[in-house]
């Protein structure tokens, strides 16, 4: 039985749901950091006794420390899984200023923020992992996701970054780019519209939809001794849809 303790954020739905489902399955004691507490506290209860709700939204900048030192003090901090964002649909121009800093504050700030925190811990404990979730948007243009594409463009240099300055305390930072995963929202996109979903399959060589659970084993092997000696990567986890043609 594994001792290890992991924060994911944004764990109580989608790709984190899978991915704190596959940490708490494998003994592995969790915090699912999430806004909605009953949304939350149900997830925790469907994962089971490993899974453990934490109630905050990850806008609140300043209050990002506190909430970690407390969790810290109970549990060193072993792996970080950085999952939770926003998305934001709408043509190029009419994107506000408003609209462009809410996505960069959700989707970057925050990851800054938590895994500041976080790695301060990981800093006295010898080392972690600390995955973070960005997407195909970073990997090619995407129309009219002009925020969402920079900030997970920003994810990955930042990811880069991490991972040289943080390796010499044993702190791994890798990222995963996941592609077009079967979840209740992307199944209901594509359904609706099927020119788009052929167009999808037709550029993904494998020809089908990933599971979520294809984006929790990604993020279980770098979170793990297994990839002790990567650091610094990003692994597209899409079918081979970035390398389609």
């Amino acid at each position: 039985m594994s001792t290890r303790t992991a924060i994911v954020t944004g764990g109580n739905s989608g790709l984190g749901f899978a991915t704190a489902k596959k940490l708490c399955d494998n003994g592995i004691k969790t915090y699912i950091i999430g806004r909605s507490k009953d949304k939350t506290e149900d997830a925790c209860k469907e994962i089971g006794e490993n899974a453990i709700p934490v109630i905050f939204d990850l806008n609140d900048l300043s209050g990002i420390p506190t909430m970690i030192e407390k969790l810290t003090h109970e549990n060193p901090i072993d792996i970080l899984v950085n999952n939770a964002g926003i998305n934001l649909k709408k043509e190029f121009t009419d994107v506000t200023d408003e609209d462009f800093l809410s996505v960069i504050h959700t989707n970057l700030l925050s990851v800054f923020a938590v895994s500041k925190a976080v790695v301060k811990n990981m800093k006295e404990n010898n080392g972690g992992s600390i995955v973070n979730i960005s997407s195909m948007a970073s990997q090619y243009g995407i129309p009219k996701v002009i925020a969402y594409s920079a900030s997970k463009g920003a994810i990955e240099s930042m990811t880069r970054a991490m991972a040289v300055e943080l390796a010499p305390f044993g702190i791994r930072v890798n990222c995963i780019a996941p592609g077009f995963i079967k979840t209740k929202m992307s199944s209901a996109a594509l359904d609706n519209d099927p020119e788009r979903k052929n167009k999808v399959l037709g550029r993904t060589p494998m020809g089908f939809l990933g599971e979520p659970s294809d984006i929790a084993d990604a993020v279980y092997y770098f979170a793990l001794n297994e990839s002790k000696y990567t650091t610094g990567t990003v692994l597209p986890v899409d079918g081979g849809n970035s390398i389609g043609f």
